[in-house]
């Protein structure tokens, strides 16, 4: 079968995708966004462009541009954020005349991006959350209720929020007091965000208390798989908080039910009629000893790349499901696998759970670093990775983000 695949964004996640469909097929992949970053800058195993796709019109009006390009080919469209994903959905009709893809409804999409629907249109849907409150950044007067500190404060609607640029924009908050609380709030407000804020309890431990479930639905809304990683250190920049820097599947240090909880991420994906990959975000709670839902993204994640690692290269998945209608029976990947941003010192540095930190030293040489394939040979891009890794250093010293 003839095919091209095109993939939207330029960040670490379109990355590993045009990564795995150079590992398959061998060929490599096209790629538009809308920055020159440096994931995939200096790359040799994709095509790249750069357009203004934030804006729908024009993201419509470039994707057809390319789709006349190659009216010979088949067209497999891959999403890498939530702007063109939910872009993707508000266009199926239009763009299903040029591309194939799989992809949630738009009404599912908007129940998961926005943060306050996703709580409330599925809080008796099997999955626990954590007690949220939330702020209208829109209503005069609008009061700020009474909490226990530390919280967790985050924007309720991701797609606005991702398009605002201010200084002290973090992608994530943690607040310790009342002061910073009403002061940050202030600083999102004035800088244009105009809907609600998600003010979240903080649920102790330290980052190997996340974990990480990659989820992929096929095009008869059955999961065929899902994975489940535990976290060792998250990202520590204000812009990437929350986006693991290492993890391993396979393991797990607490007392959590992992068979309990994957089995009701399986029900829940398939109760919604959910399609394509999804990502969902979790902390242990070691007080009740369940696993809290932060997020589910409706893309595969930052991170996703460990599940090709386990035997699912992700456009594989895609492909053999939307072009070769292949069926496959539902596997938990439970095998391990240890995927890795940062160098190894940063690991034995920052990493509290000692346990974690042992398998992980101890496997060290089996590490997947996603950004570094043998493949891509370019080395522009090898010396601006060895830059990159020896910048972690700095951003781990000066983080803001403490446990």
């Amino acid at each position: 079968m003839d095919f091209e695949i095109l993939i939207l964004g330029t960040d670490a996640n379109a990355y590993y995708m045009a990564r795995c469909c150079y590992e398959a097929y061998h060929k490599k992949a096209y790629m538009i966004g809308k920055e020159r970053l440096a994931f995939t800058k200096f790359s040799t195993i994709l095509h790249v462009q750069y357009e203004d796709l934030w804006d729908k019109k024009n993201f419509i009006t470039v994707l057809n541009t390319f789709a006349q390009k190659h009216a010979n080919k088949i067209i497999l469209l891959i999403s890498t954020n939530e702007t063109y994903s939910q872009f993707i959905s508000e266009e199926k009709e239009a763009l299903d005349k040029h591309f194939v893809f799989n992809s949630p409804s738009k009404e599912i999409i908007k129940s998961l991006t926005n943060k306050e629907l996703f709580y409330k249109t599925y809080a008796n849907k099997g999955l626990v959350f954590p007690k949220t409150y939330y702020y209208d950044c829109q209503k005069k007067g609008e009061k700020i209720p009474k909490l226990s500190f530390p919280l967790v404060l985050k924007p309720a609607n991701v797609v606005e929020y991702n398009h605002l640029k201010f200084p002290e924009k973090h992608k994530i908050y943690k607040i310790e007091k009342d002061e910073e609380l009403v002061k940050v709030i202030k600083q999102i407000k004035e800088n244009g965000y105009q809907d609600k804020l998600i003010l979240q309890e903080f649920i102790p431990g330290d980052d190997s208390n996340l974990f990480d479930a990659v989820v992929y639905v096929n095009t008869n809304k059955e999961v065929e798989f899902i994975s489940f990683a535990q976290i060792g250190l998250q990202e520590r920049t204000k812009s990437m908080v929350g986006n693991a820097a290492v993890l391993m599947n396979g393991i797990n240090t607490t007392k959590g039910d992992v068979e309990k909880q994957v089995e009701s991420i399986k029900k829940f994906m398939e109760s919604i009629d959910y399609q394509g990959f999804a990502e969902v975000d979790m902390k242990y709670d070691i007080r009740d000893n369940t696993f809290k839902v932060l997020e589910i993204n409706a893309r595969q994640g930052r991170c996703s790349y460990y599940v090709t690692a386990l035997g699912k290269n992700l456009v594989t998945t895609l492909v053999e499901d939307v072009l070769e209608h292949k069926k496959h029976t539902y596997t938990f990947l439970k095998d391990f696998v240890i995927l890795s941003f940062v160098p190894k010192g940063i690991v034995k540095k920052y990493i509290q759970n000692k346990e974690f930190k042992k398998i992980a030293l101890k496997n060290w040489r089996h590490v997947i670093k996603p950004m570094a394939p043998k493949c891509d040979k370019s080395i522009k891009r090898f010396l601006m990775l060895r830059k990159r890794w020896l910048h972690y250093y700095l951003e781990y010293k000066n983080s803001y983000w403490r446990v």
